[in-house]
């Protein structure tokens, strides 16, 4: 009996000797078998169509990296992305935030809206952890965070396109600044107002609403009476065309709508013929601008079944720059991987590269104005300076 008890106590020591071994390697181990990449994205709701295509681009590039093998510091390792559903809405966005870095991802794609990436900065920066977003207002990057990174260019470079265009292309002589009283369309509203006042021009309407309303039978009147040629909507796509609606039955028709992302939509189509242009301005260039866009469309579709919908090959060059990183630095750590990133020139596939200033700008954003023409959007022109 006593060697019995002897022999099961020797096996346990052995036992725990071969854990406290195999510990000790693990613990040694910089480099994880499994890296997860966070994306953070509206996945339900009106927004969830476009973030479901960030979140494709994201798995799509992930795909590919571990079929080509991924090594870091010598050691083959696999990417795996943890999704959440940030909702569109703040308070949703920071939960998202929490499950993430609980769940150990060592850097966040995410997120879209910029009032959720402002909520979300922070909680990100305090565990070191990488976010790159391609929300665009400016205020997200200028709360100083060592670990936010836009990948496309900001409202600061669009507010000007937006001014720019309107006055040199769209010459009128009373202008309407509208918009949704959002951060993302009153921001854009109030820069593009700025712009059109440098370039002298007089704006005859200036006016904010919220992101629901769509009963515009005053504002089409105002527009009417100031004799408004041109309309800078900083409006929804639906809001747009309930406006334009409006003006129809006014009559008030010889008029040229010029709108951001929001209007950036198939459904703007319904508008077409109703006034004499469409336009709209968008910092995410459309993936057949680039030279490589056709082959990833082809990728894209393969897997998804349809053509992207938004953004998802920004998401797609986000998770190879951050793969880069993680080469680059020879580890899995937030805070090696968001250092790496500060001083990295990464190859993008799709469009050419990746590059940050000091604040987290990206160096090459640009932003194209496209028509509404045939029911298809194309591109007028596009810029890095405007």
């Amino acid at each position: 009996m006593q060697q019995g008890i002897k022999r099961r106590g020797f096996s346990a020591s052995l036992g725990l000797a071969a854990l406290g071994v195999g510990g000790w390697i693990t613990g040694c181990s910089k480099v994880p078998d499994t890296i997860k990449i966070g994306v953070a994205q509206p996945l339900s709701g009106p927004l969830a169509g476009l973030g479901q295509d960030l979140l494709n681009g994201v798995k799509l590039a992930v795909d590919e990296i571990n079929r080509s093998g991924l090594n870091v510091d010598g050691k083959r390792v696999t990417l795996e992305v943890v999704a959440q559903d940030d909702r569109a809405d703040a308070a949703s966005g920071k939960a998202a935030a929490q499950q993430l870095l609980e769940s150990g991802v060592v850097a966040v794609i995410g997120h879209l809206n910029s009032g959720v990436s402002l909520e979300t900065a922070p909680i990100y920066a305090a565990k070191e952890v990488p976010q790159l977003i391609i929300s665009t207002n400016p205020r997200i990057t200028q709360l100083g965070l060592a670990t936010t990174f836009r990948i496309v260019a900001n409202d600061n470079l669009q507010a000007r396109a937006i001014g720019a265009f309107a006055a040199a292309q769209l010459n009128a002589d009373a202008y309407a600044v509208v918009d949704d009283g959002s951060p993302y369309g009153k921001g854009l509203a109030e820069g593009a107002a700025a712009q059109l006042l440098a370039a002298k021009k007089h704006i005859a309407v200036r006016q904010s609403f919220d992101d629901k309303t769509v009963a515009f039978a005053e504002l089409a009147a105002r527009l009417k009476e100031a004799q408004v040629r041109v309309i800078v909507c900083m409006l929804n796509d639906f809001q747009a065309l309930a406006l334009l609606q409006e003006l129809q039955k006014l009559g008030h028709s010889r008029v040229a709508l010029l709108g951001g992302d929001l209007v950036k939509t198939a459904d703007m189509a319904k508008g077409m013929g109703v006034i004499d242009g469409i336009y709209a301005t968008s910092p995410v260039l459309d993936v057949a601008e680039f030279t490589t866009g056709r082959q990833f469309l082809e990728k894209y579709i393969a897997a998804f079944q349809k053509p992207p919908a938004y953004g998802g090959h920004y998401t797609y060059d986000a998770v190879y720059v951050v793969s880069e990183a993680i080469k680059k630095a020879g580890s899995a750590a937030p805070a090696d991987i968001t250092r790496a990133l500060r001083g990295i020139n990464g190859y993008a596939p799709v469009t050419g590269t990746m590059a940050w200033d000091g604040q987290g700008e990206l160096r090459y954003g640009a932003v194209g104005v496209y028509e509404l023409r045939k029911g298809q959007w194309e591109l007028r022109m596009r810029s890095d300076r405007w």
